[in-house]
């Protein structure tokens, strides 16, 4: 368990390390109550870690003794997060006579549970890649605390394709360990997903069997990255909402990237009338309509390959400055949950078009809870629109350790001036914060205006 040892008694469970470097996490409910009588690798917690929630399995059978922690507590990895009762080795025992794993079985079958899965050859006991992150579950979904984190039906969150079920490589692998067919495993994860729980149940014959065309449905529609949220009515009195889970962690983020980077914003607009009529031209042969953030995305891909200081992490422990060479844009998406930062990677690799439906995808996926903590790491330079909300101009915190975020305005009809002749045109408004330590500010003002260039001439854009 990526450097925590689990006690051979099986009298406690010790809070397993649930990503690449996380020190802690934040209990956010349990699932079982004292007294419960809990299967191995069935769902005893979910903790909530820099981007993700976690579902966290029982490594062994047994009854519950002790809930070592209460809801909203910030539980350090090794320390003990619940007891067993005696007999707990024999429950462990009797469910596992044909099943029971090694040591080493055991652990990469915890981190099959959180979604976290070793690298090649490792068998479970150390880490993985550090660019890439690890697959650690599902985001929290809805703020309120009521239904935050109530479970979506399969066949309206799963966005697999027909006939294939959606699980992290991990479980597969359990899957494939146990001679489970995971298409025929029902899922009870968030959006749908095939957890550990899931696969431990049906080789336990627990009635998780029903065919995989039985779980998926027809697609369904994907949200587009705006989203307006619903009216909420004002309280007749003061209300006393918990600051914990996917809001702290939102603040926590801010708060170091205000306390870190020096940050400076410049503005600039971009006259997009000959855009938004080849953005028009694509929708009408797509038979769907383009915003113009894809188009903003190849813009900022071009710009950043120009002007390479933007497309850099800072490393302040080792005070040196990395410059990324693949680009990896993060897009910021509302939910309900609060902000959430999904990245597309290798974006200038992409056309506009699959540019969109990235976005799309993990704009979904981030709505319905499904994204995963692999999905949120890597950035190398975040755009935030706005406008999508009626704004023009913003002063946007950049998503530390990245150097640089583009907030993109709402596009307005406006009257325009060229070689001396008034026209009717759009406007783009456009507003970039950077880390002063890394980028100048006439940097930053070049980078701005190739974009901006960029956006003004659709033939060198798409070209």
């Amino acid at each position: 368990m990526a450097g925590v040892k689990q006690p051979a008694d099986k009298s406690h469970f010790i809070l397993p390390d649930l990503g690449e470097g996380l020190a802690e996490a934040e209990l956010v409910r349990w699932t079982v109550k004292v007294g419960d009588t809990v299967k191995e690798q069935q769902t005893i917690a979910e903790m909530q870690t820099d981007k993700a929630l976690v579902e966290v399995p029982s490594p062994w059978g047994g009854t519950i003794s002790e809930l070592c922690g209460k809801e909203g507590d910030i539980i350090k990895v090794g320390a003990v997060l619940l007891r067993y009762g005696k007999g707990a080795g024999a429950t462990a025992g009797a469910t596992s006579a044909t099943t029971a794993p090694s040591a080493k079985g055991a652990a990469a079958m915890a981190l099959a549970g959180s979604g976290k899965h070793p690298p090649a050859g490792s068998n479970g006991s150390e880490g993985s890649d550090e660019d890439q992150g690890t697959v650690v579950g599902s985001v929290a979904g809805n703020f309120a605390v009521s239904e935050r984190f109530a479970r979506r039906a399969p066949e309206h969150a799963s966005n697999a394709p027909e006939g294939k079920a959606l699980a992290t490589p991990a479980v597969r692998r359990l899957a494939r360990e146990m001679k489970i067919d995971i298409a025929r495993v029902t899922p009870s994860g968030r959006g749908g997903r095939v957890t550990a729980s899931d696969v431990a149940a049906a080789a336990q014959g627990g009635g998780r069997g029903a065919p995989a065309g039985a779980l998926v449905g027809s697609p369904a529609p994907v949200a587009s990255v705006p989203r307006p949220r619903a009216a909420v009515a004002a309280p007749s009195s003061d209300q006393i909402v918990p600051f914990r889970g996917v809001r702290r962690k939102i603040a926590e983020a801010l708060d170091r990237s205000v306390r870190t980077a020096v940050h400076f914003t410049a503005t600039d607009d971009a006259d997009v009338t000959e855009l938004d009529a080849k953005r028009r031209e694509y929708s009408r042969v797509l038979g769907r309509k383009l915003s113009m953030l894809p188009f903003v995305m190849a813009a900022v891909c071009r710009g950043l390959r120009q002007h390479p200081a933007l497309n850099a992490n800072v490393d302040d422990p080792n005070s040196q400055i990395i410059l990324r060479a693949a680009i990896n844009l993060g897009i910021a998406v509302d939910t309900d949950a609060g902000l959430m930062v999904p990245v597309v990677r290798d974006s200038d690799r992409l056309s506009v078009v699959e540019l969109a439906d990235g976005v799309q995808r993990l704009a979904s996926r981030c709505r319905d809870r499904s994204i995963t903590r692999e999905e949120s790491l890597g950035g190398t330079f975040t755009i935030s629109n706005v406008g999508s909300y009626g704004a023009m101009y913003a002063t946007p915190i950049i998503n530390y350790p990245e150097v640089g975020i583009l907030a993109v305005g709402r596009t307005k009809e406006r009257v325009l001036v060229k070689d001396g002749r008034f026209y009717a045109g759009w406007v783009l408004p456009l507003s970039i914060s950077c880390d002063h330590r890394v980028v100048d500010g006439a940097e930053a003002a070049r980078f701005l205006n190739t974009v901006v260039k960029l956006l003004e001439s659709p033939a060198d854009l798409l070209g």
